[in-house]
């Protein structure tokens, strides 16, 4: 028996833990944390251990599939697949031109940073502009509420020192997304906490993560605006912000002043449903805690309500007042390491254009952003006929059936394209509605860097490596014998080199869509004639990393390294400021303080709201099928406080219909105790196509169904609501829409 252990990179999500990888007779059998791993230190959650189950899947495609016209699948050769599906392309281009091909990257592709960047450079080779993400359904406003306040240069403060820290709908604990630093979350919040670190929590639930918190305030859904103008008005109101750094750095303060006004503590707490004490202790903590405060970040939950431009705008707007960034003198709390080294300033750069540029789609008057075109309307712009249709889409990481908006939509659009193709380990619910499920290598058999995970800090602030650190893994095992598999980015160049195009590689060390620039790109020339391999391509993307990639490579357990980078004195002729006052997020917030929530909140039909909720043991819609990680409950219950489904007279796993103005689902009850009463939660992206819910207790079932995109949707990022949706709960099912 040949058995050996090395260390590697799991990538399941943007956290990359180190682990430890055992292969006995070439085939993957155990994952573990890596103990002598600098960063993680023998961390890794149950996803990464259950590494072995997900790459030795029985249902893990080996070979690449091709739908035959009676709708069964057989497996066909990757060059001959890309052949046809090459040949397809050019014929849509020929007679409907290049819009009507576009290319949905999902959460799943993102830790493949070559194969996200190879199918933007394919898709900018054609001249298509429907390139679309799984950013605009999830927190698109992040980098709309930066365009719109500007970038600190001196980055952010490190969570590792701060005396306070505030988080509004995200449980990081789980998510290992944002705030508490991914790298092994629960020892990074015991640690801070042990020191003294005060947090706050703003959660409709309990949470794992509100649970430590110092402050938990558990309002009503969709309240979080409310509740962060509330806090806003209360620091000014008492002085409690930082004069100093405002003179300096910052306009629009008078402009916010007079827009939070009118929410004060009284109207704040009974619009919230929040005790005012409460509020007012949040508030005066978050401001004036310790010696070095910290910041304010939110999460998937706060941002699937409606106003998640406007959250994470005051977000950045209370972090700013409060003087909550790194300043001279101080360490960089992430310098870099496999990207490009840069000079960090206390100071700022000033806000860009966000929206309203680029594209402009056929509906609801959506255009390009800095987040990306808007994901929630290219079921529309598939179904629409007339000149710009989509005929035709390539998936890469991503499972629309599972993830987008208005499910039925959503497979009405499919069925109804010239051309599907999925990058697919396994026949997902998209995949069974694809003309071609190209098989793609799994994790330990393709290298890994974690430049991707070092990325993510131009995502929002809270995010990214707070550390010098990086690590290299080759690859660990082979592809299973008699597979036929391919990498993403080889299926991308493949198809441009059938289709005689050049494509111009372009790794981007900034955010904003390339509006805001940190460091040069690093940019790649692909012709016809063009041979790499992944580790080449990996040593081309980091040509400028502050640390040679060889280096990094020679230390396989990862390595924190010696980098002596502060902040720098503000140059002498820096003009520019923050906004704290942006003319459009100031409007948005005088209609939220002018909406009747009361009128609103007197309608019976629909009386409780269904809010999102993270699972510990997926990646969205990955591995719901594995009994390592589902542990014999393959479906998404829906979590009730016991005392409100008492009310109700329903019991613990009784299945009931679940029914929002829009659509309605079946589902198993589940009591938790964390919620408040008049909230429900449940995870996303489960469930199978609308016409398999009788198989709700063996897959669950699928809240974006609920979800309408054409109503009550964000006017700049298209994101319609997704969570505090209002919702109804009756025994038994009968599904009697669509």
């Amino acid at each position: 028996m040949d058995v050996t252990t090395r260390p590697g990179i799991c990538r399941i999500c943007s956290a990359h833990c180190g682990v430890l990888a055992t292969v006995t007779d070439g085939k993957l059998t155990k994952v573990t944390g890596d103990p002598d791993n600098p960063m993680f230190q023998g961390y890794t959650c149950v996803k990464g251990r259950a590494l072995p189950e997900i790459h030795n899947n029985p249902l893990r495609l080996l070979q690449s599939q091709k739908r035959a016209p009676d709708g069964t699948y057989a497996a066909v050769e990757a060059q001959r697949a890309m052949d046809e599906i090459a040949a397809k392309l050019q014929q849509l281009i020929d007679t409907h031109g290049p819009r009507s091909i576009a290319l949905y990257l999902g959460t799943n592709g993102l830790p493949y940073p070559a194969s996200a960047l190879m199918a933007n450079a394919f898709i900018r080779a054609i001249e298509s502009p429907m390139f679309f993400t799984a950013n605009t359904i999830d927190q698109p406003g992040k980098q709309i509420a930066l365009a719109a306040h500007g970038h600190w240069l001196g980055g952010d403060v490190d969570f590792h020192e701060a005396d306070s820290w505030m988080l509004i709908g995200t449980n990081p604990l789980v998510s290992k997304a944002i705030g508490i630093p991914g790298q092994n979350p629960a020892r990074n919040l015991k640690a801070a906490l042990a020191r003294g670190m005060q947090l706050i929590v703003i959660d409709p639930r309990r949470s794992q993560t509100a649970s430590r918190a110092a402050i938990h305030i558990q309002p009503l859904p969709g309240e979080d605006v409310t509740i962060v103008a509330g806090m806003i008005h209360v620091i000014i109101r008492e002085g409690l912000y930082d004069s100093e750094f405002l003179v300096e750095n910052v306009d629009g303060f008078d402009a916010l002043t007079r827009a939070v006004a009118g929410f004060t503590p009284d109207y704040v707490a009974e619009r919230a449903d929040i005790p005012e004490q409460q509020l007012l202790d949040a508030a005066r903590l978050f401001a004036t805690h310790g010696h070095r405060p910290g910041m304010v970040n939110a999460g998937t939950g706060a941002n699937f309500a409606m106003h998640g431009n406007l959250l994470e705008y005051l977000c950045l707007c209370l972090t700013t007042i409060c003087g909550r960034w790194q300043r001279a003198g101080e360490r960089v709390t992430r310098p870099n390491t496999l990207m490009p080294a840069f000079e960090a300033k206390a100071q700022p750069h000033a806000p860009y254009e966000g929206w309203g540029y680029g594209e402009r789609l056929r509906v609801r008057g959506l255009t390009d952003a800095v987040c990306g075109m808007p994901t929630a309307a290219l079921a529309d712009e598939i179904l629409l006929e007339g000149d710009g249709q989509v005929k035709a889409l390539i998936c890469i990481g991503g499972n629309p059936m599972a993830a987008w908006p208005d499910q039925r939509k959503t497979q009405r659009a499919l069925e109804s394209l010239e051309l599907l193709v999925t990058l697919d380990t396994e026949m997902s619910l998209t995949s069974r509605l694809a003309d071609y499920v190209i098989a793609p290598k799994m994790q330990m058999e393709t290298p890994a860097m974690t430049q991707g995970s070092e990325l993510i800090k131009y995502y929002t602030s809270g995010t990214g490596i707070p550390a010098a650190y990086a690590q290299y893994s080759p690859r660990l095992v082979d592809p299973p014998e008699g597979s036929d598999l391919t990498e993403e980015w080889e299926f991308f160049l493949g198809l441009a080199k059938r289709m005689g195009l050049e494509l111009w590689f372009v790794n981007f060390f900034g955010g904003g869509g390339g509006r805001f620039m940190e460091s040069p790109p690093v940019v790649v020339n692909f012709n016809g004639d063009t041979e790499m391999t992944t580790e080449e391509l990996f040593a081309h993307m980091c040509t400028n990393s502050r640390v040679p990639l060889e280096e990094v490579a020679s230390h396989p357990h990862g390595k924190i390294f010696d980098v002596d980078a502060i902040v720098h004195d503000r140059d002498a002729d820096c003009s520019a400021r923050l906004d704290v006052g942006n003319a459009y997020m100031m409007g948005d917030l005088g209609d939220v303080r002018t909406d009747d929530f009361r009128a609103t909140r007197s309608e019976t039909t629909f009386p409780l709201r269904l809010i999102p909720r993270r699972h510990g043991s997926f990646m969205n819609s990955s591995g719901t099928n594995l009994s390592a990680l589902n542990r014999g409950k393959a479906y998404n219950p829906a979590y009730m406080h016991p005392a409100a489904m008492a009310a109700l007279g329903l019991e613990n796993g009784a299945l009931v219909t679940i029914s929002s103005p829009h659509d309605s689902i079946p589902s198993v009850l589940e009591a938790d105790d964390s919620l408040r009463h008049d909230v429900i939660a449940m995870h996303h992206a489960f469930g199978g196509l609308p016409a398999e819910d009788h198989e709700v207790r063996d897959r669950g079932s699928n809240v974006g169904r609920l979800v309408p995109t054409d109503t009550d949707f964000d006017p700049i990022t298209g994101m319609p609501r997704q969570g505090n949706i209002p919702v109804n709960i009756t025994a038994g099912f009968v599904n009697a829409i669509g």
